[in-house]
C-alpha cells in the first residue's frame, strides 16, 4: 500500500467518524483491523482483506492496526507499529503510521502495545467473524465475556446502508467491470470446455482490470445447487451455465451479478420458457423497488410472477396469491430476492443479517424460503441492492415435498417430475434506490432470451 491508495479524501473519513460519534455519544468505540491469515504456515498467508468497517472509517488497507474513536473527546487514536529494517528487507519501505494517519485525518498515533491500557470500562465493539478477533478481545478485555454493542451495530448500519455519491461512483465502477466480465464469459463459453477453464478466463479478465473476485465464483451447469463451488464439470451443448460472480476493486467496493445462458448460444424451448419467467420476475421486481416499499413485498411479488409463469407451463395450478401465501413457490424459488451490497458483497452481514436487512418495523421470518431473505426492510434512497430471482428444480426437494403431501393443490407433481433435470436459472443485477425508483449500476447488457442469444452470437 502507498500513501495515496486511500479510496477517499481525509475529509471523508473524518466526517464519517464524526457522524458515528454523534450517533454513539459518550463512548469509546474500538475498531480492530484484520491481520494476515495463514494458509499452512505463518508466512504463507491468504491474500489480505481488510475489515470493511475499518476501511469505511479509517481507510487503511494494511494489517495489524486498530483505532479507538472516542466520542467523549472527539479524538481518534490509531494503534500499530511502524515496520523495522527486517520487514523492509522483505516488503520494501512502507508509509509510516504518521503518514497514514495524515491521509485519514488521525493525528494521535500510538504503538500497538498501548491499546490495552487505553481501553476503559464499557468500551463498545463489534461482533467477531474470525477466531483471531475473539482472542484479541479476550486479551484486551482481560477475559471478559464478549458482548458486542447493539447501539454501535445499529448506528453503523444506519450510516453505511445509505451510500454517498462518492461511494456510488466506486460501486458503479465495480459493477461495470462485473457486467463486462459476464458478457465476456458468455462469448467465451464453449462446448467441451471445463467449468474451471471459464473460471480461469474470469480470473484473467479481473487481473487485467486490477481487480479480484468479490466472493468465490459460482460457475456451474448444475445451477439448481444454489451455492455450487465445484468447477469440474464439462460444459456441453444443451447445458445451461449459471455464472454468479463479482469484481472487487482494490478499495473494497464490490459487484455481484448472475447470468444463466445456454452453452450452445441458443436456448431450448423448455429453457427459454423457464428463463423468460425468471426474467419477467426480475423486471417486475425492478418496477416494484421504490423508496418506502418493503423489500419483502418485492420478494413476494417476484414469487407471484414465478408462480403465474409456472401455471401457464402447467407445472403449478390454483390461485397465485394463495400459492405464494402457503409457500408453494418455494419448491422452485428457495432463496431471498436480494441483499444490501457495498464494501461487502452481503454488506455488513458480520454485524447481523437481522439488523442490516431488517429493523424494528419488520422481523425476519423463520419459514422455509422467507428465512433466506436477507433484506426485508423498507427501501431508502441510496440503498444499494441486488435483485436476483431464480427457478431451481431440485430433485431431492421434489421428493421431500411430494412424500409429505405438501402443496398438492398448487403443484402438478406429474409434470414437475417429468422435468426433474431442468436445472437452475438465476438472473441478477445491482441497483441503487433513487427517489423515483431504482437505477441499474454498471450499464448491464439486456437479459431477455433474445438479448442473451444476440450477445452469444
Amino acid at each position: 500500500m502507498t500513501v495515496n491508495e486511500f479510496a477517499f479524501s481525509q475529509e471523508v473519513y473524518t466526517s464519517r467518524r464524526k457522524s458515528l460519534m454523534e450517533k454513539v455519544p459518550g463512548s469509546q468505540i474500538l475498531l480492530i483491523g484484520n491481520n494476515y491469515s495463514s494458509m499452512n504456515y505463518r508466512d504463507n498467508h491468504y491474500p489480505f482483506i481488510q475489515d470493511s468497517n475499518f476501511l469505511y472509517y479509517v481507510g487503511m488497507d494494511i494489517p495489524g492496526l486498530s483505532v479507538i474513536i472516542d466520542s467523549n473527546t472527539g479524538i481518534t487514536t490509531l494503534y500499530g507499529n511502524d515496520i523495522d529494517i527486517d520487514m523492509i528487507i522483505w516488503t520494501g519501505n512502507q508509509p509510516s503510521l504518521k503518514q497514514l494517519g495524515e491521509r485519514s485525518g488521525i493525528s494521535q498515533i500510538k504503538t500497538k502495545s498501548s491499546l490495552k491500557s487505553d481501553i476503559k470500562a464499557g468500551i463498545k465493539y463489534l461482533p467477531t467473524y474470525r477466531s483471531e478477533h475473539e482472542l484479541q478481545y479476550q486479551d484486551l478485555l482481560n477475559g471478559s465475556t464478549i458482548e458486542p454493542s447493539l447501539d454501535l451495530i445499529l448506528a453503523i448500519i444506519e450510516q453505511r446502508n445509505i451510500k454517498s455519491e462518492a461511494e456510488l461512483i466506486q460501486l458503479n465502477k465495480a459493477v461495470e467491470i462485473t457486467s463486462r466480465l459476464q458478457t465476456y464469459l458468455m462469448r467465451n463459453a464453449k462446448d467441451g470446455m471445463k467449468e474451471y477453464q471459464l473460471v480461469g478466463v474470469a480470473k484473467a479478465f479481473l487481473s487485467d482490470h486490477n481487480c479480484s473476485f468479490s466472493f468465490p465464483p459460482i460457475c456451474t451447469i448444475n445451477g439448481q445447487t444454489l451455492h455450487n463451488h465445484y468447477h469440474g464439470n464439462t460444459m456441453k451443448n444443451g447445458d445451461m451455465l449459471l455464472m454468479d460472480c463479482g469484481a472487487r476493486l482494490n478499495n473494497g467496493y464490490s459487484g455481484d451479478m448472475t447470468r444463466t445462458f445456454p452453452v450452445s448460444g441458443k436456448f431450448t424451448t423448455r429453457q427459454s420458457d423457464l428463463y423468460s419467467i425468471v426474467n419477467n420476475a426480475h423486471n417486475n421486481a425492478v418496477e416494484m423497488s421504490n423508496p418506502g416499499t418493503y423489500y419483502r413485498d418485492v420478494h413476494l411479488g417476484a414469487a407471484k410472477t414465478i408462480v403465474e409463469g409456472l401455471i401457464q407451463l402447467g407445472w403449478m395450478k390454483g390461485d397465485p396469491d394463495e400459492a405464494v401465501s402457503t409457500g408453494a413457490h418455494t419448491l422452485f424459488f428457495q432463496h431471498g430476492l436480494g441483499h444490501m451490497m457495498g464494501l461487502d458483497v452481503h454488506d455488513m452481514e458480520n454485524l447481523g443479517e437481522v439488523y442490516v436487512g431488517y429493523d424494528s418495523t419488520i422481523s425476519k421470518s423463520t419459514e422455509f424460503g422467507l428465512k433466506s431473505l436477507r433484506l426485508g426492510r423498507q427501501l431508502k434512497e441510496k440503498n444499494v441492492i441486488t435483485i436476483e430471482p431464480g427457478i431451481y428444480v431440485i430433485p431431492e426437494l421434489i421428493d421431500k415435498f411430494q412424500s409429505e403431501g405438501k402443496f398438492k393443490n398448487f403443484i402438478n407433481y406429474s409434470v414437475v417430475n417429468e422435468n426433474r433435470d431442468a436445472g437452475g436459472i438465476r438472473i441478477e443485477n445491482d441497483y441503487v434506490i433513487r427517489s423515483n425508483g431504482v437505477v441499474a449500476l454498471g450499464n448491464p447488457d439486456g437479459t431477455s432470451v433474445e438479448e442473451v442469444e444476440s450477445i452469444m452470437s
